[in-house]
């Protein structure tokens, strides 16, 4: 007679995050045609809703003080233009194979453990702007309602994680619910002065900066075309949402197709543009009104002349300020944390061969974000800016080569080939290329150039 056996359930409870889908977003794999079930309208929104964040403005407000109006403006009609059409071919890539920008790394000349590199790389951007745009929603908390930065920090962080625990299905139901109350308060204060106040305007346009440099000095517009680089990455994030994006079917859903890749992936930087410039006129109204520099470019102080514009009752003006600026903080830091998520999921899953579920790594961005608010993030927000744009250009820079000239001449595969088998585990084209371009701009910017 056989001995009677007692199957012991495994403790390993972890895998049933794992295992749900509307968790998991497919974390560490392509996203396959049944997953995306959502109407390019639905992921259009979901993608435009990383437009929202305010370190654009703060941004614009640095350039424009440090560099003045001429050379920050060539330098921000450069940046569209050189960050459209480096991060295109990453949205079409995206969107035609479902994949995320640490596949696409991986098959695009960077290998298996390069990508890794990158992945990390990736993270830090998007916990290093959680972090900016926290700590924006934390200060507007403190300014009108008198709430604490370190307890504004907490609930910036923790109110988070419900939405993008989730997924995409509860993130595109938030940013869909939004939409339409930021918008209108984005466009609110600009169309209000420009109808109330137009004087302002041109002589905004001869602003020399504090330094007053000399108008379209080289020094002045690649220092400030460095700052404005730092958003480069951004094209990640929308690249997780693309991913989702379902592939035509009939020729007429081609122009739609087209029209979302183009809108809302590589297309960002022009709202995205559109702000930092509008950030470059906030810091000069705050200027005019007698605000420090250091204040100006803030963009706290920035919306709260601006509702001030509005209304001249400085309890609603105020009420606009905080429902603004808490929308466009929610939509932004939602991306920031589910963009982190994907990628630290990535790295770790190759680091240690495990992978716990996409929401633990949620939970691990949100807390190196919040880690970094208590730090003051803000006390060295231009040298982290000058430090991420020169990583990122390199990297992106060298990724966008690879899909657009090996690709084409046939030195690499046509499609993307992620899977491992197939690899090299570092890729000396794409890692040498990001190499390279890395040591020369530390180089220059070492010698002071910038």
């Amino acid at each position: 007679m056989f001995p009677h056996q007692r199957i012991i359930r495994s403790r390993r409870t972890y895998n049933r995050w794992v295992a749900d889908e509307t968790m998991e977003d497919y974390a560490l794999r392509f996203t396959p045609a049944a997953a995306r079930r959502w109407s390019p309208l639905s992921v259009a929104n979901t993608a435009f809703g990383g437009v929202s964040f305010l370190a654009l403005e703060m941004i614009g407000g640095i350039v424009f003080l440090k560099y003045g109006f001429p050379n920050a403006c060539l330098a921000l009609l450069l940046g569209v233009v050189l960050i459209f059409l480096l991060s295109l071919p990453i949205s079409y890539y995206s969107s035609r194979f479902g994949i995320d920008l640490d596949l696409l790394t991986r098959g695009a000349g960077f290998g298996y453990i390069g990508s890794t590199l990158t992945s990390l790389i990736y993270a830090s951007f998007t916990f290093i702007f959680f972090a900016i745009e926290g700590a924006i929603l934390s200060d507007i908390l403190k300014m009108c309602l008198g709430i604490p930065l370190w307890l504004g920090y907490i609930f910036s962080a923790l109110v988070i994680i419900p939405i993008v625990a989730k997924g995409f299905t509860l993130i595109s139901r938030f940013q869909r619910w939004t939409v339409a109350p930021w918008l209108i308060l984005q466009l609110l204060p600009f169309l209000v002065i420009a109808w109330k106040h137009p004087a302002p305007v041109t002589n905004w346009m001869h602003y020399a900066g504090y330094h007053e440099l000399p108008v379209l000095e080289l020094a002045g517009i690649g220092g400030a075309l460095s700052i404005i680089f730092s958003v480069i990455t951004q094209i990640g994030e929308q690249a997780d949402f693309l991913r989702f994006l379902p592939l035509p079917q009939q020729p007429r859903q081609k122009w739609t197709w087209w029209a979302v890749l183009l809108v809302c992936g590589a297309g960002w930087i022009f709202p995205g543009g559109l702000k930092i410039l509008a950030g470059m006129f906030l810091a000069w109204i705050a200027i005019i009104h007698g605000v420090q520099p250091t204040e100006a470019q803030q963009p706290t102080t920035m919306y709260l002349l601006a509702f001030q514009q509005v209304t001249s009752i400085h309890g609603f003006a105020f009420a606009l300020a905080i429902i603004f600026i808490v929308l466009s903080q929610l939509k932004i830091n939602i991306t920031n944390a589910y963009a982190g998520s994907i990628a630290w999921s990535n790295f770790f899953s190759r680091m240690t061969h495990s992978h716990p579920g996409r929401i633990v790594w949620v939970i691990f961005n949100v807390g190196l974000g919040l880690l970094l608010m208590e730090m003051d993030v803000y006390s060295t927000i231009v040298h982290m800016l000058f430090l991420h744009s020169t990583i990122a250009a390199s990297w992106i820079g060298a990724l966008t080569s690879d899909l657009i000239i090996n690709k084409p001449l046939g030195f690499s595969p046509k499609g993307i080939e992620f899977r491992r088998a197939y690899l090299y585990d570092i890729n000396p084209v794409g890692m040498g290329s990001m190499t390279g371009g890395l040591t020369y701009s530390r180089s220059k910017l070492h010698r002071g150039i910038w």
